[in-house]
Parts: C-alpha cells; sequence; structure tokens
C-alpha cells in the first residue's frame, strides 16, 4: 500500500499546532507546509491510518479553520 497525499488549507497561524499534534500520534501522518502565506499543508497519511487522521482532522476542525483542498495537484 502506498501513503495517502492530502491536501487541506489552514489557518496559517495553526500550522505549527496542527504539526505538533499530529506528532503526537506517532506514525500515523506527516505535515508538510507547500504554502506557509496561504496555510496550505499536505498531510501524507500511513496506510490504514486514513480513519484515525480523518478523525484528528474532524475534532481540530470544531476549534481551527481546516479545510480539505480536494482539487489541488501537485
Amino acid at each position: 500500500m502506498e501513503t495517502i497525499k492530502k491536501y487541506f488549507r489552514v489557518d496559517h497561524r495553526k500550522i505549527g499546532f496542527l504539526k505538533f499534534i499530529l506528532e503526537g500520534y506517532d506514525g500515523i501522518a506527516t505535515l508538510t507546509t507547500v504554502d506557509p502565506g496561504q496555510g496550505l499543508i499536505v498531510l501524507y497519511i500511513a496506510p490504514g491510518c486514513e480513519k484515525d487522521v480523518d478523525m484528528v482532522i474532524n475534532s481540530l476542525a470544531e476549534n481551527i479553520m481546516i479545510k480539505d483542498e480536494k482539487n489541488i495537484i501537485h
């Protein structure tokens, strides 16, 4: 299985916070900043961890702006 790549747009001031939270869930995903000014990030999600990442993102989205960017091609 391959790593899943998903793009999100987040409040640029919360990128570090989001990265810190994801690192706490050892090995489920890594976060890379694509465009810090626009708050564009990409998550590389480990195979089998999609539901866990979705749960974390949905929970965080209750308090910070996180928008799934499905139409980004890189």
